[in-house]
């Protein structure tokens, strides 16, 4: 089926930290944020899609939280791509819509990793899993095996710690217009590389913030949209893949946006070239690095050059990026962007962002990277475009 589903309500808990709110209340705010942003009310929604809630680590999550907020179902979906999830469900979301599965459904992330005091990218954590029982044990953790994809990509094709320091300076150029933005003080190349090393070649300022919060969207069908008076945003594409060891051929340059973007755009009937704003996910500079070769705006080992001088910079860089500060400078709720991501480009198309910082955007691009491109992740794409009513 090809009936249009649009993305109505948007909405980003403004907290950075929240040592008086539980996790369930926090999805409980943002839920009421975005039903209000969108037009409608919790009795509305008959679809829920959510995914990594670190307090109940058995997977329940939808459950919990539909009792929780008191949600009537006939839809509901927990996948966890990691920091992605937030983009995949965007095309779950999509596909349960055109199904008939539901009309409106609510997609929220929240978490309190900061309240928790979480060290996220060189904390150990439990063996969870039979893949961590050959890797966390050697020190396996987020931020070193990021490093590892950063220093091959150094290897392979000559990169340097001042190319990948040019992506933190237009993440945090942009959060100084952000007045929830957790860092608001703009960057310089030489503020990033001369940062604390904590994984070679990661300094401080290539990783993203720790912060509690959380966001949530509301995907409807095309005859609850026209009821609506509230602008929105259609969904024109999505792909998503997981990408893995491959039994020990990984090539840590490469990601899966390879495959996560060339399907969205085949989807959406558009190219790169089309894309007017990126939100990408930036959990570390090279990510974003890798994410933008992978989804086609320059060859393999061209992502240095092609960052510098400006080009992620709103209003005016060739492909303006994360315009809200990202997870490098503003928010990484729960330790997962990918929903910050899907708001701040809805934000965009729908001419809501930051002034100074708005882009003039008929088509918006939306990518996650969940997991570690070190090991295991998920990626997910999606294409947005305006909607001139």
């Amino acid at each position: 089926m090809s009936d249009d589903v649009y993305i109505v309500g948007a909405y980003e808990h403004p907290t950075r930290e929240a040592p008086d709110k539980s996790t369930m209340q926090l999805h409980a705010e943002v839920s009421k944020g975005a039903l209000a942003d969108a037009g409608l009310s919790k009795d509305d929604v008959d679809g829920y899609l959510t995914a990594g809630m670190p307090e109940y680590e058995h997977g329940f999550a939808p459950l919990i939280m539909a009792d929780y907020m008191g949600l009537d179902l006939s839809y509901a979906d927990s996948t966890d791509y990691g920091g992605s999830s937030y983009v995949s469900h965007v095309g779950h979301a999509t596909s349960a819509i055109r199904d008939g599965k539901c009309d409106v459904a609510l997609v929220t992330l929240a978490g309190r990793p900061r309240s928790r005091s979480q060290s996220t990218g060189t904390g150990v954590r439990k063996l969870r899993t039979f893949q961590d029982s050959f890797e966390r044990i050697y020190g396996a953790t987020n931020v070193p095996t990021y490093a590892m994809a950063a220093r091959r990509h150094m290897h392979e094709f000559g990169t340097t710690s001042e190319q990948l320091a040019e992506i933190r300076v237009a993440a945090s150029h942009h959060a100084q217009y952000n007045e929830h933005a957790l860092y608001r003080d703009p960057v310089t190349v030489e503020d990033v590389v001369n940062s604390r090393m904590i994984a070679d070649p990661l300094h401080l300022l290539d990783c993203c913030v720790i912060t509690d919060g959380g966001g949530a969207f509301v995907a409807v069908s095309e005859d609850v949209y026209e009821e609506l008076d509230r602008d929105g945003v259609r969904v024109m594409g999505h792909g998503e893949t997981p990408s893995h060891h491959d039994a020990g051929r990984i090539d840590l340059t490469r990601t899966g946006a390879e495959q996560s973007g060339q399907r969205a755009f085949a989807e959406a009937g558009v190219t790169p070239d089309d894309v007017d704003y990126a939100s990408i996910y930036d959990s570390f500079t090279i990510t974003v690095l890798e994410a933008i070769e992978d989804l086609g705006f320059c060859e393999k080992g061209e992502g240095g050059e092609f960052v510098e001088g400006g080009t992620l910079r709103a209003p005016d860089g060739a492909l303006p990026f994360n315009t809200d500060g990202g997870g490098l400078s503003s928010n990484h709720p729960s330790n997962r962007g990918g929903m910050t991501k899907v708001l701040e480009a809805v934000r965009q198309l729908r001419g809501e962002a930051n002034p100074e910082v708005q882009v003039d955007a008929d088509v918006a691009l939306v990518h996650g990277t969940g997991g570690d491109i070190g090991t295991r992740h998920g990626a997910a794409t999606t294409v947005l475009g305006r909607v001139d009513r």
